[in-house]
């Protein structure tokens, strides 16, 4: 008994004087923000309760910068993925909260012993909402939409009532999700609304470390644990690069409208039936001839909340993605608060997105698009 409780002694001594060496950072206020090097901010509330008290990033691809910021102080890191970085906030001269930003650990089943290419149903309605079957805990079958938007899996209030028979804890329990073959483990959330004619969300993130193609000329998606090799030979498709913000997938893309070029990161977003959504403040930065751009409608859009937001619908010229350039694209203009809170970035939704069967590649971060039979069709006004 005397050794245990020495080495517990010892580890809680160990503890306590790394704690004293770490970095401290004052607070008089209990609200604080983290800013992450590609512009994305991050409310964040001190809790000296918490110990720790962690933020955790979204995917991480490489070294990145992040900022701490109370309303008196402010300390900065260099995070590499799967790592984690300690700090003490000292709030109000006497409260010390242990704080620690951390990210996950980098996914890839390319190696596993057990290769796994899975095929599943995978459709899209008229509504531009896509959608698949899944059962939760072996039991239950819904229609999910999948979201790149999203994480974990979301389901509408009334669908847990008339399709969820099992009693769920919701938030905090992972439960079984069978997708065509393979079982994942996911934590349920509820939300108010999702897509057309289905039940709710499935997040990109069950599928991080995988390769996931959407074939809508086929009408599936499979799910490859490694990159097929047909795939990366086939000359049709383009290469894109992913960087993530928010842990969401953003590609570079471009816009142009009577001779004004501008380029920048769009979120792809397979949940957002719409074609195109832009942020006015990027567009204001670019100096982008927003007024030139011919007016289709207003309308009231409705976020995950339920929340209303107006948006104006205009003509865009051209938008360009790698290679391929699409033309008179009916585009969303936020007039009231930003398609992604925090960030600055454009949106690029399922009436764009299903014009190419996709490959996301979440192994290397890259996603590759090739045109498929959507590709002419008109688009939704």
């Amino acid at each position: 008994m005397k050794p245990k409780l020495t080495l517990l002694f010892f580890i809680i001594a160990c503890r306590v004087f790394a704690q004293h060496h770490l970095p401290v950072v004052k607070a008089n206020s209990n609200k604080a923000k983290f800013y992450e090097e590609n512009m994305a901010v991050y409310n964040w509330y001190i809790n000296p309760a918490e110990k720790p008290d962690v933020f955790t990033t979204g995917k991480l691809t490489r070294a990145t910068s992040f900022v701490f910021k109370t309303d008196t102080d402010s300390i900065s890191f260099k995070l590499k993925p799967g790592q984690q970085k300690d700090f003490i906030v000292l709030l109000n001269g006497k409260d010390s909260c242990f704080t620690r930003i951390q990210s996950s650990e980098p996914k890839n089943y390319s190696a596993s012993a057990n290769a796994f290419h899975d095929t599943v149903a995978f459709k899209i309605n008229k509504f531009n909402t896509n959608y698949l079957p899944v059962v939760i805990n072996g039991t239950d079958s819904i229609l999910l939409n999948f979201d790149t938007g999203a994480t974990d899996v979301c389901i509408i209030s009334d669908s847990l009532k008339k399709k969820v028979k099992a009693k769920l804890k919701l938030y905090s329990t992972p439960y079984a999700i069978s997708i065509g073959n393979k079982e994942f483990k996911s934590k349920i959330y509820d939300i108010t609304t999702a897509g057309h004619e289905v039940d709710g969300l499935l997040g990109w993130d069950l599928f991080d470390g995988m390769v996931v193609e959407l074939d809508y000329d086929k009408q599936k998606m499979i799910i490859h644990s490694a990159m097929p090799k047909h795939l990366t030979k086939d000359k049709g498709y383009e290469k894109l690069n992913i960087t993530y913000i928010r842990n969401k997938p953003f590609i570079e893309s471009e816009i142009s409208q009577d001779g004004v070029i501008s380029k920048s990161l769009f979120f792809f977003d397979l949940g957002y039936q719409r074609a195109a959504m832009f942020d006015n403040d990027v567009l204001v930065n670019a100096k982008f001839p927003v007024n030139k751009m011919h007016v289709i409608k207003k309308v009231i859009m409705h976020g995950s909340r339920g929340n209303e937001i107006p948006v104006i619908t205009a003509a865009l010229q051209d938008l360009q993605i790698g290679k391929f350039r699409l033309k008179n694209v009916p585009a969303q203009i936020m007039t009231e608060g930003k398609p992604l809170p925090g960030t600055n970035v454009h949106y690029l939704g399922s009436d764009v997105l299903k014009r190419f069967n996709t490959v996301l590649d979440f192994q290397h971060n890259v996603i590759y698009l090739k045109p498929n039979r959507y590709y002419n069709t008109a688009f939704a006004n």
